[in-house]
């Protein structure tokens, strides 16, 4: 948390709007579109930042039998940013829409005691991530869905669930 990616992208993930200029300029979601870049800033301003790992689908994830040991691979993206980056994506590919919309409070709140317990932050200092990282979740969803509507508009994360998530952001910035 708050290391510099020395070694690494600047900026991780492979859908990042610096790296997606031609799925950028194939979108046809113009209001998404417009806001793209106010997106990607309030994604690369945020205050606290850590490694990505760029590409945390479930197919990159491998578990033990009995699901108590976990290991990650393909690191081909990993970089700096916000967290919810992962996150965002991580839930896209392993919780239907349907899930999402039922559980998403229930699964950042675990990922969130989860994380606590891993970082090394004063109190007051994680109650400050935890509330810029929440507020970050939609926007990230959002940021992944402009990727998509460029990339493949009718991919299955295109979904009721994350077009809530882009009109909330869309709406808020």
């Amino acid at each position: 948390m708050g290391c510099n990616p020395t070694g690494l992208w600047q900026e991780g993930t492979y859908w990042h709007l610096g790296t997606r200029t031609d799925e950028y300029e194939k979108m046809e979601y113009p209001a998404l579109k417009a806001k793209a870049h106010a997106i990607d800033s309030l994604l690369n301003r945020c205050s606290y930042k850590t490694i990505v790992h760029g590409d945390a689908k479930v197919a990159n994830f491998c578990f033990s039998e009995n699901g108590e040991e976990i290991a990650v691979v393909d690191f081909q993206y990993v970089g700096g940013g916000c967290g919810m980056r992962d996150v965002a994506y991580l839930l896209g590919s392993c919780v239907s829409s349907d899930a999402c919309e039922a559980y998403d409070k229930e699964l950042l709140d675990y990922y969130f005691a989860e994380l606590e317990k891993a970082c090394d932050l004063s109190s007051s200092t994680f109650c400050e991530l935890e509330e810029e990282w929440r507020q970050m979740y939609p926007v990230a969803c959002a940021d992944f869905m402009r990727f998509l509507f460029g990339w493949m508009p009718t991919h299955q994360k295109v979904n009721a669930y994350n077009l809530k998530m882009v009109e909330k952001v869309l709406k808020r910035i």
